[in-house]
């Protein structure tokens, strides 16, 4: 089966500098997405193309998702936290979680939220990079980059992964079973190429590991899992999809280096992709 339906890909935006965090928002009929060194979140009207600037002072988010209770949270690199959404009309926001150990985060690039309610979000260091093109210059503070998993209920927070080099996008297999991490901190190694890690779940608690999969060109940075357990990723040429066992099923080239995507739409089978400077859509089979 084709996954893609390659004659509907379509621009909907552009004009950015970086974009990243594509989230679909049901209740508007939007996605919204980043552009990360501006400062900037959008607003994208697929059907329209209409945009409108939700804020112009982002402090470098980058991804987002819906807690347990379907408030909007995001990965903020400036403020070196995961925050949430407090008020629409003013983009005001709260901290969720900003430190562990008492020692300030690096900089949460992308959060999943499992069924639970816990909330995973990984923290590489690009927004402490002392150029500051996506957020302020900074020190590592616990001296690593790990993936974190908070519990709403209990305010803890736990270092779930602390293995990886700069571990970035995140997702889970459909029950859970499973948890993927594609590792940014590898992207132009030779022997690792846009490495995409698995790892089991075993009562909450990831084990194991091992190489899933990698891209051909660039970064394995955003990823998603469909219904059937296929893993989409970002790739410095386009799209791969991963079957669930890692091999390559399919891939959809585009023009610009992609960041991230995910699944939107009102029947759930539009494909939204961040790509340097534009936001894309295209019709999926599944």
């Amino acid at each position: 089966m084709t996954l893609f339906q390659p004659e509907s890909l379509r621009r909907l935006w552009t004009g950015a500098e970086w974009t990243e965090g594509p989230l679909w928002i049901p209740s508007t009929g939007r996605v919204r997405f980043s552009d990360i060194p501006n400062h900037r979140i959008i607003d994208v009207d697929p059907a329209s193309r209409e945009a409108v600037i939700v804020t112009s002072d982002s402090e470098y988010t980058n991804a987002r998702a819906f807690d347990a209770r379907g408030r909007l949270i995001e990965c903020s690199h400036g403020r070196r936290r995961v925050e949430r959404i407090v008020n629409e009309a003013t983009y005001a926001s709260e901290s969720v979680v900003d430190s562990w150990n008492g020692r300030r985060l690096n900089s949460p690039n992308d959060v999943v939220v499992d069924s639970s309610g816990a909330i995973w979000f990984t923290d590489p260091p690009y927004g402490i990079a002392p150029e500051g093109r996506e957020g302020h210059p900074g020190e590592q503070e616990y001296g690593g980059c790990f993936v974190f998993r908070y519990t709403p209920a209990t305010g803890e927070l736990a270092a779930a992964i602390t293995t990886m080099r700069h571990p970035n996008g995140l997702a889970f297999s459909p029950d859970e079973s499973r948890l993927y991490v594609s590792d940014t901190g590898h992207a132009w190694d030779t022997d690792a190429r846009g490495e995409i890690l698995v790892f089991d779940i075993d009562d909450g608690e990831p084990i194991g590991g091992t190489r899933f999969a990698c891209v051909d060109v660039g970064a394995s940075d955003g990823i998603k899992v469909d219904g059937s357990g296929r893993l989409w990723s970002s790739a410095g040429d386009g799209v791969y999809v991963f079957s669930p066992d890692g091999a390559l099923v399919e891939k959809l080239p585009l023009p610009e280096r992609v960041s991230n995507l995910c699944f939107g739409g009102d029947d759930g089978r539009d494909l939204f992709i961040t790509a340097t400077t534009s936001l894309y859509a295209v019709r999926v089979n599944v």
